[in-house]
């Protein structure tokens, strides 16, 4: 069985298909999409391990012809080194303008092929075929490509739509519930910031999705998706509603680049503990009731997400943080104006908004309370 959900753009609208064992058909369902029976999958090792076989025997049923480039898995290939590997090689095999190409992987392989992508020929299409959780409910829907530096994450990348994105929750049996875990952060971050109704329905049901219930993964995935779309839909370039969706990835994204953007930290266990610094931050400033904070963070406790850096139990724990280094990463956020950061910030659960008028000092005592 297979839901579609629309994201309504004025310049290019594209259709999200979410189901299980989609992949078995992919050939199908993205033959339409190609102007000639021709493309490449992008991937990476762990993913070609597990998956590329059944998308490739799909491509070869539906006759469409295919090369596959299989890059090293990892945060570290958001980079401007793999990014030139990958443009050399598609350059090699002679694609076309009106060609597409096909992201198939998690976040990282998302934003690294999608940036390719905008720029090969100054822009080629390219198909979203997520394989994580995380790239499922959040990064494979909206356009946001782009790779890291030193100086940030994503700093460096463009807004790219993708023609389609092909969501197969079957493709999670594989994922490492480490992984699982990282992507349902991103899940209980629909949640908080515009919908309590759905953060009550994860406490009751977050544990179905971590053990991987398929009828259970695919209504997170479609509410998420939902929410992302309508978001999208309003604010593509993200000139103000859509910054909702960065609710602790300010704290988060400090915490990924002290840690130099290694598998010691996920994405998602970052994201896990910048939201309950976000909120930590919203009853520090007398916004936001203190026990839905605590609500929050003891959700999170419950299903095994970090909630505090001291709580990680990977190799950051033996990295040596400060208050001002992780302070300073937030003055490279993008989302800074006029020299100030805009946070995401709540009153409640599913009540969050951007506010610039943040004390510097307000945000350097949470970073504090993280350390401890």
């Amino acid at each position: 069985m297979r839901q579609k959900i629309t994201v309504n753009l004025n310049n290019h609208s594209y259709d999200i298909h979410v189901g299980h064992d989609l992949l078995d058909h992919a050939g199908d369902i993205i033959a339409p999409h190609l102007k000639r029976p021709r493309t490449v999958i992008i991937t990476d090792e762990n993913v070609a391990q597990h998956q590329l076989p059944r998308l490739e025997k799909s491509f070869k049923k539906a006759a469409i012809d295919f090369d596959t480039i299989i890059l090293p898995a990892g945060e570290s290939t958001k980079s401007f080194a793999e990014l030139e590997k990958l443009l050399e090689k598609l350059l090699r095999l002679r694609l076309e303008r009106q060609d597409k190409i096909i992201a198939f992987g998690g976040g990282v392989i998302g934003d690294l092929v999608g940036f390719a992508a905008s720029i090969y020929q100054r822009g080629i299409g390219f198909i979203q075929i997520p394989t994580t959780l995380l790239a499922q409910v959040d990064s494979s829907v909206g356009g946001k490509t782009g790779i890291n530096s030193p100086q940030g994450k994503n700093l460096i990348g463009s807004f790219h739509q993708p023609h389609l994105v092909l969501t197969d929750v079957s493709t999670l049996d594989t994922l490492s519930k480490r992984h699982l875990l990282a992507g349902y952060a991103e899940v209980v971050k629909y949640g908080l910031i515009g919908d309590k109704a759905f953060f009550d329905w994860l406490e009751i049901n977050g544990d179905k999705i971590i053990a991987g219930d398929h009828t259970t993964l695919i209504e997170a995935v479609l509410t998420c998706c939902r929410a992302k779309a309508d978001v999208v839909s309003k604010d593509e370039k993200e000139t103000g509603l859509r910054g909702l969706l960065n609710l602790g990835h300010t704290f988060g994204h400090a915490l990924e680049a002290e840690c130099g953007y290694s598998d010691s930290l996920l994405h998602g266990e970052a994201v896990a503990i910048g939201m309950v610094m976000a909120f930590d931050l919203s009853v520090k400033m007398g916004l936001c009731p203190k026990e839905d904070a605590l609500k929050i963070k003891q959700h999170l406790d419950k299903m095994m997400l970090p909630t505090r850096i001291s709580k990680i139990n990977h190799p950051i724990s033996k990295i040596t943080m400060s208050v001002e280094s992780l302070f300073n990463h937030t003055l490279h956020d993008k989302k800074i104006s006029n020299g100030r950061v805009n946070f995401v910030i709540a009153s409640a659960i599913g009540k969050a908004f951007l506010s610039k008028d943040i004390n510097p000092d307000d945000v350097k005592e949470i970073f504090t309370q993280a350390l401890a």
